[in-house]
């Protein structure tokens, strides 16, 4: 006899646990930076606070939503996603920080379109791979089409430029993709094509050259490009075991950049030393294997592209800011998702999970 299973206890437990260490980790972070910058030591808790509020309000609403809503609504969220991302591009409308058009700004108020195009091309693919299911070792009808599509989000992400979130935007599609059942010499051959692309967009923007001359070299200009890798190195090899204490570390002091943001594991690395950094680690690796569990025991397709998708977009991010961090791979200006300071894109997630949780009590066991 089958029966529906309870929201997954398991992922919920990590998720909440993720979010903590992030709160507490970005205090920690950000505290002297905050206190030098805004006066207000408590400036980026209280953001991240009130944003981890938000998300939880949406998780747990999204956890009682019915999925099959997302697939009525697949393409007005991919056509609401190109519109905020046209948007971002438009001057006075678009905010500009740090030489890239990333943010809609209203007030106080700040959000990052990418962020929320992640999720809903995600959303996207799965209605339309679900769609083409049957189609999807054609080239022309089952391959093309998705890539195409999501063609347009990947483009008008990297017009920001925001290459690192297109990059990963791309592989996220060809991964789908490849799950779904697309031939792999399709997706390889798509590599293979925009290979020459992604070259023209690295050599014609001299930061991006640079940032690659510092991953492959990072010793030759310590003061310069390859300053925040080499900080980073010093706050993991700092940390030892144990690490030196939560909120001692001493690479956040005005040494290592973005210590809130994009290095944030670096120093978790540092304050809470392997065994801390591991932790994390395991979170993310039980978030994965749990989300992936709930893509293959569905037996609704969409739902099953959904849940493997949203673990995709969670997962791999993770796994590319770690790598960055480490010096394992150039630097791509992706934050490391539910722990990072940031307030699109820790809602969106937690939006992701509160979906898979929904998804988890459509199992079936016997």
């Amino acid at each position: 006899m089958k029966h529906k299973r309870r929201f997954d206890y398991i992922l919920l437990i990590v998720v909440l646990a993720l979010v903590g260490i992030g709160v507490v980790m970005v205090y920690s972070t950000s505290a002297i930076l905050a206190g030098d910058r805004f006066q207000d030591p408590y400036y980026f808790l209280k953001r991240q606070a009130l944003y981890a509020g938000i998300g939880f309000v949406l998780m747990i609403l999204t956890m009682f939503v019915p999925y099959g809503v997302l697939r009525r609504l697949a393409y007005p969220i991919l056509i609401v996603s190109v519109l905020l991302l046209i948007g971002v591009l438009i001057p006075g409308i678009g905010h500009r920080a740090g030489g890239s058009m990333r943010w809609l700004k209203i007030q106080f108020f700040s959000f990052q379109p990418s962020e929320f195009a992640k999720l809903g091309l995600t959303i996207f693919l799965a209605y339309l791979l679900t769609k083409k299911e049957e189609k999807i070792r054609s080239f022309s009808f089952g391959f093309l089409p998705p890539v195409l599509l999501s063609g347009v989000i990947i483009a008008l992400v990297a017009l920001e430029p925001d290459f690192g979130a297109a990059l990963f935007l791309t592989v996220m599609v060809f991964l789908l993709l490849f799950v779904s059942g697309a031939r792999l010499i399709y997706v390889i051959g798509a590599f293979l094509l925009l290979a020459p692309v992604a070259w023209y967009f690295l050599m014609n923007a001299g930061y991006r050259y640079k940032r690659l001359m510092s991953f492959i070299r990072p010793w030759e200009d310590p003061t310069g490009t390859s300053f925040q890798i080499i900080q980073s190195f010093l706050s993991f090899g700092s940390g030892g075991l144990f690490g030196s204490g939560l909120g001692e570390g001493r690479q956040k002091l005005f040494f290592l950049p973005a210590p809130h943001t994009d290095f944030i594991f670096s120093i978790i690395g540092e304050e809470l030393g392997l065994v801390g950094a591991m932790i994390v680690v395991l979170l993310f690796l039980i978030l994965t294997l749990r989300g992936i569990q709930i893509g293959l025991s569905l037996e609704d397709r969409f739902g099953a592209y959904l849940a493997l998708g949203i673990t995709l977009m969670i997962s791999l991010q993770a796994v590319i800011n770690m790598a960055v961090v480490l010096g394992l791979l150039p630097t791509k200006g992706l934050t490391l998702p539910l722990i990072s300071y940031g307030g699109t894109s820790l809602v969106v997630n937690l939006i992701g999970v509160g979906i898979l949780l929904h998804l988890s009590t459509k199992m079936e066991r016997r």
